[in-house]
């Protein structure tokens, strides 16, 4: 009897080892001086903000580097690098109080494309500017320095590549990625965005909109695509496409065309 006790108690105390909810890992974040001076030189929609959200936006930055790591594959990780990673983070949750990017822990940043079968940098099918992992890769994100840089500095082109894969993250949320992030679209508006994403698929494959060939490709790549162009040209999306506007102005709990009139 005094055998089964101990036993019991063991496999107690291992079960707890086991299953415990770990406490979230928290890097101590220290900005450079002139973190201001590069987010005003790169990002336009932190350079378009008033203020007092600007120190919003600041704040989200820490919040999101707190838990993150960026790694440099064959390359360093310079402050910048850094603070347009963070900021390619910030933008899509900036209309939520707290978000937290449960789903990603780490983020390999590469000099230029990829082969997103073996992760090298080179080869005929070095293609991939960025894809969020999967498998042994689980929980980690792979970004193009290149396209990082080339989403900030054409302000007016309507592609992001790595405010493209942030989106794919929010859009698994909810378990999958479906083109429906069920965690931040109401429930009341659920039908008419399939019925939309739908619409707007048929009319790319008609050569009927200006809108990347490449969100013709799923549900999931239409949401992403349409967020580029949703966060670049907010203005030019209003004006050609205003249902989808307005059904991502929900999505996003932002109103972005407003900021930059």
């Amino acid at each position: 009897m005094q055998g089964l006790i101990i036993f019991i108690i063991a496999v107690a105390i291992l079960a707890f080892f086991l299953f415990r909810k770990k406490a979230p890992r928290v890097i101590d974040v220290i900005l450079p001086e002139n973190y201001r001076a590069i987010l005003t030189q790169y990002v336009a929609y932190y350079r378009l903000l008033p203020a007092d959200k600007q120190l919003r936006f600041e704040q989200k930055l820490r919040n999101f580097l707190s838990y993150v790591r960026i790694h440099g594959v064959k390359n360093e990780v310079s402050d910048t690098d850094r603070l347009l990673v963070a900021a390619s983070a910030v933008i899509p949750i900036f209309g939520f109080d707290d978000w937290h990017y449960y789903n990603l822990d780490d983020i390999l940043l590469y000099t230029d494309t990829f082969n997103p079968d073996n992760y090298t940098t080179e080869g005929a099918d070095r293609n991939v500017l960025g894809m969020v992992g999967s498998g042994t890769l689980k929980r980690m994100m792979i970004l193009s320095k290149t396209a990082l840089y080339q989403g900030f500095q054409n302000e007016s082109d309507k592609n992001n590549t790595a405010i493209h894969e942030f989106v794919h993250l929010l859009d698994m949320a909810d378990g999958v990625a479906d083109g429906v992030p069920e965690a931040l679209l109401s429930r009341q508006y659920v039908i008419p965005w399939l019925q939309l994403i739908h619409q707007s698929i048929r009319e790319i494959m008609d050569h009927h909109s200006d809108i990347n060939p490449y969100g013709a490709t799923n549900e999931a790549e239409f949401f992403a695509v349409a967020s580029e162009y949703f966060f670049e040209r907010p203005d030019l999306l209003q004006e050609k496409h205003p249902e989808l506007f307005r059904l991502m102005e929900q999505v996003f709990k932002q109103e972005p065309a407003t900021i930059r009139r």
